[in-house]
């Protein structure tokens, strides 16, 4: 009989692992370059007088490339460290709006978590920083914890619509807090108003939330094409 427990059995473990990750990778790379064929596509598209909304900016890499199409954005971005880089980045862009906040669906205050590793990679880590407990990595310390103000993403688009009409772009990348918005989005029949949106979920990094996000996705595929709304922009 062939040891299963043995040396053989390790190493195939190993190499299992070793697979899984190049997959994992290779994935995330396929996805990474859709996105940014899309944001090209988008890109194109855009021009002087339309809105867009890039809700979790980080430092500015979506941000900055579709202000160059002369679109007036809104930049929300809640982490401080991610804030300021963004904030250099677009100084001399004066058709972008600032709004140093996270976006939910009701206006206040709300505690920012960072991920573990921040403190030794605040720019590789502010991409993970999330308003949502539970997450994969996550320090949910009152040392690693800020508290941020916090916009309603509904009541600030049914503003911009009644003031500009349609919304040409949304993109959302706001690790978790997508859900409840979408959600909301859906509910509200907010979509309507926006000619795209994009949007990356987090259903792995939050195992409590897959069965809503699976909802979601149903639901919003139902209702709406993918040219209309993207669940998977990265």
């Amino acid at each position: 009989m062939q040891d299963t427990d043995g040396p053989q059995a390790l190493e195939i473990a190993k190499l299992t692992q070793q697979l899984e990750k190049l997959m994992r990778r290779q994935a995330r790379n396929q996805r990474a370059a859709h996105a940014k064929g899309l944001l090209q596509g988008i890109c194109s598209m855009l021009k002087p007088g339309d809105v867009v909304l890039d809700c979790g900016a980080n430092i500015g890499e979506v941000t900055v490339p579709l202000a160059k199409t002369g679109a007036h954005i809104h930049a929300f971005e809640p982490d401080p460290y991610a804030f300021g880089k963004l904030s250099d980045a677009t100084r001399d862009l004066d058709n972008v709006t600032l709004h140093n906040a996270a976006v939910g669906t009701k206006t206040g205050t709300i505690n920012l978590m960072r991920a573990e590793n921040f403190g030794d990679n605040p720019r590789g880590a502010s991409v993970k920083s999330t308003v949502i407990s539970g997450g994969r990595k996550i320090d949910e310390t009152t040392e690693n914890t800020l508290e941020v103000p916090l916009i309603s993403l509904p009541d600030f688009l049914a503003d911009l619509t009644a003031k500009h009409g349609q919304i040409a772009f949304l993109k959302m990348d706001i690790e978790g807090a997508e859900l409840e918005i979408l959600e909301a989005m859906l509910a509200d029949g907010l979509f309507d108003k926006i000619t795209l949106t994009v949007a990356e979920t987090h259903e792995n990094k939050f195992k409590a939330l897959r069965d809503r996000f699976r909802a979601l996705r149903a639901a919003v595929a139902k209702a709406h094409p993918p040219t209309r709304v993207n669940l998977d922009w990265i």
